[in-house]
């Protein structure tokens, strides 16, 4: 979220950077609603010191009667004034809870996936495109993708893995964990997968994208399965005031992810790459404000690492403007290559938050001489465990139908080949 007197300051600058993700931002109702929020505030100020005299007169001060009378009409009328302030900030904080964060100006112009800006490329040489590479027929005839029983369990868009399948999501997901906190300084969490209304707000998921999310509610309880470990990650520290020597915060956690895809239908309907439910381990940093360039560039190398390792052919992309998340003033997509789709599809995405998130989430970071700001957070994706299977099936399929592992993952997987019929060896 902006800070309403930054964002009147900057003024027609704000309202261009944000054009250029295609958010129309009124200044004038903005301001105006700063302006009477503020005169609301000065007015109840005004009627608590009136009431505050009042009090410490006393009885010593005389008028009896009438002037016990004038201190309960007052009482009133302040807590009229506090009601309207309420009201006004509610208001406020709604306009400015719609308002997406402003891009970098490094960012790109655009607003489709075409006007990216492709940074390199990685891993070896891509593969030729062949359509009896798409995962989901490679899972299927190798026995560890059952795409028809996960439909009888839970409708479309979820995934049932299993033997050799369900072992090599289990050593995706530590190889990944271990790669993070031994050699890149993370710290392993284990999370809820339930969170609060206010948990995410302070990511920026609510109140703009609820149709996205999975909810439940037991009696007058209301939580929220999280989109990503993105969301608990970040408000572990939420309403704390951090110590500077305690930044950069690195926090990863292996989790699974919900999401409803409203705006989706249609697409990606075959295979494993669009779900309602996946695991993802996510990587997230706190950082000061000077600090955030190097760190989101740290995070991207790390995010690659991850894909290197496993011997994969993949780019890095600068998204434009235009196709921001709501909270991110810049990303770094990484994208495999799919020869199964012919395509390069995204597997990571890595965003630079700036302060917009910490400043919903109420973080902030003393500094020197008692000031305090709000601190920078980052987060990225290292690696979602279904793309990178569905990477693996693709790029890793042999002549005889058979999908070879990379070596790094044979310690995790126990076993260097998937064989049709579900055999390893």
């Amino acid at each position: 979220m902006h800070d309403v007197r930054e964002l009147i300051e900057q003024g027609p600058d704000a309202v261009a950077r944000l054009a250029r993700r295609g958010h129309t931002l009124s200044l004038a109702d903005v301001t105006a609603a700063h302006r009477r929020r503020t005169a609301l505030r000065e007015g109840a100020d005004r009627l608590r010191a009136e009431l505050k005299r009042l009090s410490r007169s006393g009885p010593a001060g005389g008028g009896g009667r009438s002037a016990r009378e004038a201190g309960r009409l007052l009482r009133e009328q302040v807590q009229l004034a506090e009601a309207q302030v309420r009201v006004v900030e509610q208001e406020l904080t709604g306009v400015l809870q719609a308002v997406p964060n402003l891009p970098l100006d490094a960012v790109p112009d655009g607003h489709t996936e075409k006007d990216a800006v492709e940074i390199r490329r990685g891993g070896p040489d891509p593969v030729a495109a062949d359509p009896a590479r798409h995962h989901a027929a490679v899972g299927e005839a190798l026995g560890i993708l059952d795409g028809a029983r996960s439909a009888k369990l839970s409708g479309a868009r979820f995934s049932v893995a299993r033997g050799a399948g369900a072992r090599l999501q289990r050593a995706l997901s530590a190889f990944f964990l271990d790669l993070h906190t031994q050699q890149h300084g993370y710290t392993e969490y284990a999370v809820p997968y339930l969170v609060t209304r206010e948990t995410m707000t302070g990511t920026g998921q609510l109140p703009k994208f609820e149709e996205d999310l999975f909810s439940t509610r037991v009696g007058d309880r209301e939580l929220f399965l999280i989109p990503t470990a993105e969301v608990p990650l970040i408000n572990l520290v939420a309403r704390e005031v951090l110590e500077a020597g305690q930044l950069p915060l690195a926090l990863t956690a292996c989790t699974p992810c919900f999401r409803a895809e409203a705006g989706s239908y249609g697409r990606d309907t075959r295979g494993i790459l669009r779900l309602h439910q996946f695991e993802k381990v996510e990587l997230v940093r706190v950082c000061a404000p000077e600090d955030a360039g190097r760190e989101l560039l740290s995070m991207v190398t790390q995010a690659e690492e991850c894909l290197r390792l496993l011997g994969l052919s993949y780019r890095v992309m600068l998204l434009p403007a235009g196709d921001l998340g709501f909270s991110a003033r810049m990303t770094y997509d990484l994208e495999v290559w799919l020869p199964g789709s012919d395509a390069f599809r995204e597997i990571s995405s890595v965003s630079d938050c700036g302060t917009f998130q910490s400043r919903r989430a109420g973080i902030r970071v003393k500094g020197p001489k008692g000031s305090r700001f709000h601190p920078v957070t980052l987060n990225g994706s290292a690696l979602p465990v279904g793309r990178t299977v569905a990477a693996l099936l693709e790029q890793g399929r042999q002549p005889d139908g058979s999908v070879k592992l990379p070596e790094v993952l044979i310690p995790y997987a126990g076993f260097a080949r998937i064989e049709p019929g579900e055999r390893i060896s």
